[in-house]
């Protein structure tokens, strides 16, 4: 399989890869040797396509170029199931998401991980699986045009009956959704989310 990495910029998708996409129409192609993602972000939100793709010879060589040109911010969050097979889902700005946060400063990606989900959501954690994806997305902080890296891992929890959203991060609402019935969260999400979830095989990838 080809290598190919996705950058997101809200609802819209900058795909970095080494072959031109399945259904090429629906792309707008961006110049490799013109692209810079600062210069990229403004002309990406501004744009009336949602779907741009950058073809290269060494994506992998490519994007770590990128990641270097602008501010990188790591995060992690998680997939948590119960023993019932229900999947946990938060409500924050308007969208349906997967509870995450900023990994600080002398703290491990899975330690965070599981400290972000534990109190964005009032849970307990009690097993911590394997990691599911990385997801990049960039938006403007303090001015900066900046890129997120989130690490997405899966996780357990029994007995968690009693949510509780962290409302001083904006999350209103905590739930669990069986994963038959998950089209609400289908309907109402981020892309970067809907990659968590194709990869676990909870939906198919509609592009």
């Amino acid at each position: 399989m080809a290598q190919k990495y996705r950058i997101y910029i809200n609802e819209k998708v900058i795909l970095l890869t080494g072959k031109e996409p399945k259904r090429v129409a629906d792309y707008k192609r961006i110049d490799t040797e013109a692209f810079d993602l600062k210069m990229a972000y403004s002309w990406v939100l501004n744009h009336p396509s949602k779907l741009f793709y950058v073809l290269c010879d060494d994506v992998k060589a490519f994007f770590k170029t990128v990641k270097k040109s602008v501010i990188l911010i790591e995060a992690a969050g998680g997939l948590v199931k119960n023993e019932t097979g229900h999947y946990l889902f938060i409500f924050r700005n308007n969208k349906w998401d997967l509870p995450k946060g900023k990994i600080e400063k002398q703290e491990g990606v899975k330690e965070a991980a599981v400290r972000e989900v534990e109190e964005e959501c009032g849970i307990k954690v009690t097993r911590l699986d394997e990691l599911i994806c990385k997801t990049y997305h960039s938006y403007i902080n303090k001015g900066e045009v900046v890129l997120k890296k989130t690490y997405w891992y899966n996780m357990r929890t029994r007995g968690q009956k009693d949510l509780k959203p962290q409302t001083e991060e904006g999350i209103t609402d905590v739930r669990w959704f069986n994963k038959d019935h998950i089209s609400p969260i289908i309907e109402n999400t981020f892309p970067s989310i809907m990659d968590v979830l194709v990869k676990e095989k909870l939906v198919e990838r509609v592009r």
